[in-house]
């Protein structure tokens, strides 16, 4: 069985979008979401809830939590031990999948040996040109292309959600989780689920200045992990290439992680950007 868990903070008019991809899943049978609600301030639980008739007629369950305290690691741990599944599959509120990804996740999963998995990642359209250019480019850099990145969505079967207890409280779960496992264990499917990149050239800063912040801690406090990271750094080979084909993309991306740099640091909180 599979356990979907959403941690929702003040995503009332992102969850429906959410929701309605998953109902729109196609061979995956006796799936179970698990929506966690967080410190919101609008009505997220009360749109999840909307949800639980087409998902009952579907076959699926839904359950929908409501926490007054905020943070994703709490959320996900609540999720975590009210869930039921021996696969989980951890999904941010504010991604779509497409219809055969949760099935082809299960199939993935249904080994014995400790399995990560994620689905074939898209940036979903953006509005402003600058976030346009800058998603050109990421999408293109090792990371994206070389690994199984993860981001927004990723999965475990039960001998690989072993490898750790809870979430801890810190920015970057899905850093963390991803190298619980080493390269040869982790594994993208080919279905697609879209990720939203943020608006904006201050937004995106902001933003990357955060998920920097986050594997800084992971270094810090789990050293080991590194391990199992794939150090797809991008060379100054790469750097040419990408500036030759598309130049106005790469000096966007250059600038943004140029002002990750140089900027003041403060103190990484969450941040969304919409």
């Amino acid at each position: 069985m599979i356990s979907i868990i959403i941690p929702a903070n003040n995503e009332a008019n992102l969850i429906g979008h959410c929701l309605e991809s998953l109902l729109a899943s196609q061979g995956a049978k006796g799936v179970e979401v698990v929506v966690v609600a967080n410190g919101c301030q609008d009505h997220t639980a009360t749109e999840a809830l909307k949800y639980e008739e087409q998902f009952s007629a579907k076959g699926w369950a839904l359950h929908v939590l409501d926490l007054p305290e905020g943070g994703k690691p709490n959320a996900l741990n609540a999720g975590d031990a009210i869930a039921t599944g021996n696969k989980r599959i951890y999904l941010d509120a504010d991604i779509t999948v497409s219809p055969d990804l949760i099935a082809q996740l299960d199939q993935r999963l249904s080994v014995d040996s400790p399995t990560y998995a994620s689905g074939t990642m898209r940036l979903a359209q953006t509005q402003t040109w600058v976030s346009r250019a800058y998603g050109r480019i990421y999408a293109r850099v090792p990371f994206m292309t070389q690994g199984v990145p993860g981001a927004g969505l990723f999965a475990v079967n039960e001998a690989g959600r072993k490898r750790w207890t809870e979430f801890p409280p810190i920015i970057s779960d899905d850093t963390y989780v991803r190298l619980q496992f080493a390269p040869n264990e982790r594994f993208a499917v080919p279905a697609t689920y879209d990720w939203p990149l943020v608006e904006g050239f201050s937004t995106l800063v902001r933003v990357r200045r955060r998920q920097d912040a986050g594997v800084t801690e992971i270094r810090a406090k789990y050293p080991e992990l590194l391990e199992n990271d794939d150090n797809n750094a991008l060379e100054i080979s790469g750097m040419a290439k990408l500036f030759v084909t598309d130049p106005v993309g790469f000096l966007v991306y250059l600038a943004v992680a140029l002002s990750v740099r140089l900027g003041k640091r403060t103190p990484a909180a969450w941040e969304r950007g919409r």
